[in-house]
């Protein structure tokens, strides 16, 4: 069956070309610009020099680690910032420009919950995340395949609480579905710190503040861009604060149905080069 909500006139891509003046894009990642198969569309890269031609920034913004979305894009990343793990760690041309870390104390709490967690059969992989590598103790093929599709770094450990970085974020692999497993079983971290699910079996724990819209905003505020000349894409729960940021915000077809009420428009799914496709007109509507 189609996805009636695409239909809806006034909500469709196609209704935000008017007026346009946009000089930042920002997109996620996994179900928003990449394929499924993890990879960057090829349309894409032509795409990139049309929009830095046209004076236009492009960011991703996703729950992967720099060096990830580093290899992501080194195909053409000259000049490009990149907001990672959820919004903890900004970088550009190489260079850290901001972060929030977690302390100690917190990571401990955090740890300690999430090993009762598997104790009790819970089948959880725990990714402890650093400036420097992703650290994880469970060592099955299975789950290390996993990471590595988010983790270019990572590194395999007895005990990740022995390691020596500064970490953004702890991220969780549930096997089962995470909203109704492992993010229900936390509510003692909410109370200090920020819980959100990022994909059907992620979650994540972060410093209180942190999330993909602060960012943003401080990306604009560098680069002395509007809200109004912003685009920002996604399709899941981490990435309804940037849809606060942007005059123009995109949920993709494939998007949770509640992240889709958020957005002001939507766009074709990942799939179909949904960004690609969207971005390629506002170009064409600007000349």
């Amino acid at each position: 069956m189609a996805d009636t909500v695409l239909e809806t006139a006034d909500r469709h891509y196609e209704s935000s070309l008017e007026g346009n003046d946009v000089r930042l894009v920002v997109a996620d990642m996994d179900g928003t610009l990449l394929l499924d198969d993890h990879t960057v569309p090829d349309a894409f890269w032509a795409l990139l020099q049309r929009m830095r031609a046209a004076g236009v920034e492009f960011t991703p913004a996703s729950g992967r680690q720099y060096a990830t979305l580093a290899k992501l894009f080194e195909r053409d990343s000259d000049g490009m910032s990149f907001i990672a793990e959820n919004g903890t760690f900004v970088v550009r041309d190489g260079q850290e420009v901001s972060s929030l870390t977690l302390d100690e104390s917190f990571i401990r709490q955090a740890i300690a919950l999430l090993r009762g967690l598997i104790e009790n059969g819970h089948d959880l992989g725990v990714v402890l995340c650093g400036k420097k590598s992703a650290y994880i103790e469970r060592g099955d093929d299975v789950f290390i395949a996993e990471a590595r599709n988010y983790y270019e770094a990572l590194t395999v450990v007895d005990d990740m609480l022995g390691t020596d970085d500064e970490y953004v974020k702890i991220a969780v692999y549930d096997f089962s579905e995470v909203e109704t497993g492992a993010a229900a079983e936390v509510d003692e971290l909410r109370e200090s710190h920020r819980v959100v699910v990022s994909g059907h079996h992620w979650m994540d724990i972060m410093p209180p503040e942190a999330n993909k819209g602060l960012a943003v905003r401080q990306l604009q505020e560098r680069l002395g861009v509007t809200s109004e000349q912003t685009a920002v894409f996604g399709d899941f729960f981490n990435d309804v604060e940037m849809f606060a940021e942007a005059e123009r915000s995109y949920a993709m077809a494939g998007a949770h149905p509640e992240v889709k009420e958020l957005a002001k428009y939507l766009a074709p799914s990942n799939q179909e080069q949904g960004v690609v496709t969207v971005v390629s007109a506002l170009l064409d509507a600007q000349g």
